[in-house]
Order: structure tokens, then C-alpha cells, then sequence
């Protein structure tokens, strides 16, 4: 018999509006930092308090911290290292407007923009139809590019991170937390006018994000890496590249990902995969089972993908036929960011038995597939976790009967 099935979610969860506020505040210099960061301070507390209550075993800071990196609205995972990293420059160019025609050839990947993926073009009436629910519109976004050698600049940022979140679990007694980091694949996602390169800037963005991760998790914390990039970037270019192609592409990320981890325990590294999470169609998703080896070399023993999402909860009879390396925990969603529905408690259960039965029970964590700040209001992403939390104990009552 084992204990229980253990929960936790990706990372993003609801904003508060009076952070939200302070935000922009401080961005119009209306008020100091000192400000900002006690209201930072009483919303990390608040939602530590909130996934507590709620029965979340691994807890994070809601991402809050990301959002006070001058990323509020448009992204914050990806965002937020616009303010931790150096060597960057903002253009004028907004980045959601971008148009230009970036073509693929055979053995070379290039990444297109966000008007020109495969599922925009294949959508382009519901995109941009303001009535069909797609999520379309989103603030203008400066867009960086790398102008100088990429350092790492972010030493306060993640360290007032760390520090918030860490008095916010001793305060209430809470064991084990983890804190989202980019990868070092995604934030290269970037124009590129200082390397040319594109071993040299990964390599450059890796050892810079290193500093980040070890920071972590020196302070006791699971760093995740989000590394939407080992599966989002299949839709992203144009035309579809050969699998040959995309998997040698994506094992330079895995490279880069194990340099940025190297001296890190891999005990204290989950990594999560994920095909985007905007509310639009996924119709050209690249199938788990054609990169999910490539995606088990990362030096991590947690391993966070979606499975609730309908274009991937087939997915999970790949580990009938993938062997989970020993050191491996699995982490599958079982509530989806991409949907209003509420998912039933039975229904989490049952999802969640189906992969205990594979892998077994202490080697499933029951999560989401991927952050639910700013894709749900916050009474749904809310009782969509108080969902999750009972799916996992209906399924730990299932499995120890």
C-alpha cells in the first residue's frame, strides 16, 4: 500500500487584481519598489494559503513573481526573462503583429512567427472571427532581440522569488514547493543579431539560465524548467518539417536544457512539456510518442506534460510501450487550462488510475496541463484544482482497495 496520490499543477494561478494594479503603478512610477513588493508579498502568501486550503501538496507562488517582471497579461512564463536576462534589446516591433514569411528547408529550422503557424493559417476564419472564442487579441508586446552576450542580470528578481515563497511555506508549514524557470531552448525563441549562431546562443542562454535554476534550487525549491518548445515549436514551422529534422532540432534544446542543469541534482528538477496553451485549435501537435525519448534525457526526475487536453489524453497508453526509467516521476494533467468545464472528480480519478496502472501509483503525480492564470477566470481555475485534489483521493482510495 502506498501512501497517497500526491497533487500540484504547472506553475501560472489567478492574478490578483490588486497585484495586477500594483503592477502598473509601478511601471508608470506611481509608486517604489518597496510597494510593489509588499503587495507581491501578500499575494504570495495569499495563494500559498489558497493551494493549502485546498489540499495541493506541492505548492508554487502563483508565478507572481514573473508577473512583476513587467510581463502582466502577455505570457509572463516566456516574459519575464526579458527582465533576468542581458544582451537584449526592445524593438518597436510587436511581437503578436510580426508577419514576415520565415520558411523551413530540408536539415535547416527556422521558426515562424505567431500569425504565420500552420493551425493560424489552417484557422484563419475563426482567428479572426472576434465572436468564435478563439483567444485572439493580446496587449501589444515589445519584441526583444539578442544585441549583446546574454548574461544573466535577474539575481534580486529570483531571489525576492525564493525568499517570498519560502516565509510563505514556513508560515504555514508546508514542505516541499517548486518555482517555473524557462528553458533555455524557449527563451532563445528570439531574433538573433549578435551570435548568428544557433549553437553558440543556446549555449549562451543556457549557462545565463543556469544561474537561475541553481539559485532555486540551493533554497530547497524544485525548479521547473517549461519547456513548451520541445513540442509547441512543431506548429511553428512552415512548411511541416520531416521528423528527422525536428528531432535532431529539438535535441540541441535537450543539450542545452543538461547544460544548464549540470551540478544540479536532478531530484530537484521537473521539467515540463506542454503544446501551447492558448485557447485556439491544436490540430498539427506533433505526437508525444515521436519526441518523448528525446524529452526522457533531460536531467530531470519529474517529467510534466498534458494528458486532459482531447488532442493528447490518448497519449497516455505510450507508456505501455515507453519504459519509464527507474529515477523517473511522471506528472500528467488531469485538469485542462484550455476549457471551462470542471472536470468531474470521478472522471480525474479514473484518468488517473488508468496511468498508476502503467507506471505504478508512487510514480504518478497528479498535476494540470499547464498554467491556468490568465486562461480561466478564477472561480473556474479554482475549482478545477478542488476537483484535481479529490480525483487524486477517490484514485488513492481505488488503488489501495
Amino acid at each position: 500500500m502506498f501512501q497517497k496520490i500526491r497533487t500540484t499543477h504547472v506553475g501560472s494561478l489567478p492574478r490578483p487584481e490588486a497585484l495586477l494594479k500594483a503592477n502598473n503603478m509601478r511601471a508608470a512610477g506611481e509608486i517604489s519598489d518597496a510597494e510593489l513588493e509588499e503587495t507581491l508579498k501578500g499575494a504570495v502568501d495569499a495563494v500559498v494559503k489558497k493551494q493549502q486550503d485546498i489540499g495541493i501538496d506541492i505548492v508554487n507562488d502563483g508565478e507572481y513573481g514573473h508577473i512583476t517582471s513587467g510581463a502582466v497579461d502577455y505570457g509572463a512564463w516566456w516574459n519575464y526573462s526579458f527582465s533576468r536576462l542581458g544582451g537584449l534589446t526592445l524593438t518597436d516591433e510587436d511581437r503578436w503583429a510580426k508577419d514576415d514569411v520565415i520558411r523551413s528547408t530540408p536539415g535547416h529550422i527556422r521558426l515562424t512567427t505567431f500569425k504565420d503557424r500552420r493551425d493560424r493559417r489552417k484557422f484563419e476564419a475563426a482567428y479572426t472571427d472576434p465572436d468564435n472564442g478563439v483567444l485572439m487579441g493580446r496587449n501589444r508586446v515589445p519584441n526583444p532581440a539578442f544585441t549583446g552576450p546574454v548574461t544573466y542580470v535577474g539575481q534580486e528578481l529570483v531571489q525576492r522569488d525564493i525568499r517570498l515563497l519560502k516565509e510563505a511555506m514556513a508560515k504555514y508549514g508546508i514542505e516541499t514547493g517548486f518555482m517555473a524557470a524557462i528553458s533555455p531552448g524557449a527563451a532563445a525563441r528570439l531574433d538573433d543579431n549578435y551570435y548568428h549562431d544557433e549553437d553558440a546562443l543556446l549555449d549562451a542562454v543556457a549557462d545565463a539560465m543556469h544561474e537561475e535554476y541553481k539559485a532555486i534550487t540551493d533554497a530547497g525549491l524544485i525548479v521547473q524548467l517549461d519547456a513548451p518548445d520541445f513540442a509547441e515549436a512543431w506548429d511553428q514551422i512552415n512548411p511541416e518539417p520531416t521528423l528527422e529534422d525536428y528531432r535532431a532540432w529539438l535535441q540541441k534544446r535537450v543539450n542545452a536544457a543538461n547544460r544548464a542543469l549540470q551540478g544540479i541534482d536532478p531530484e530537484m528538477v521537473r521539467l515540463h512539456i506542454c503544446w501551447g496553451s492558448w485557447h485556439g485549435p491544436h490540430t498539427t501537435d506533433i505526437p508525444f510518442a515521436d519526441i518523448v525519448d528525446l524529452c526522457l534525457q533531460v536531467h530531470a526526475k519529474y517529467f510534466s506534460f498534458e494528458s486532459e487536453s482531447p488532442r493528447h489524453q490518448h497519449e497516455w497508453k505510450l507508456w505501455k510501450e515507453v519504459t519509464l526509467p527507474e529515477h523517473n516521476v511522471i506528472v500528467p494533467g488531469f485538469i485542462s487550462h484550455s476549457t471551462n468545464v470542471v472536470e468531474h472528480p470521478d472522471l480525474i480519478a479514473d484518468h488517473i488510475v488508468r496511468f498508476a496502472e502503467v507506471v505504478g501509483p508512487e510514480r504518478v503525480i497528479a498535476s494540470s496541463d499547464c498554467g491556468l492564470g490568465g486562461r480561466l477566470h478564477e472561480q473556474i481555475a479554482w475549482a478545477k484544482l478542488e476537483s484535481l485534489v479529490e480525483g487524486a483521493k477517490r484514485a488513492t482510495e481505488r488503488l489501495n482497495a
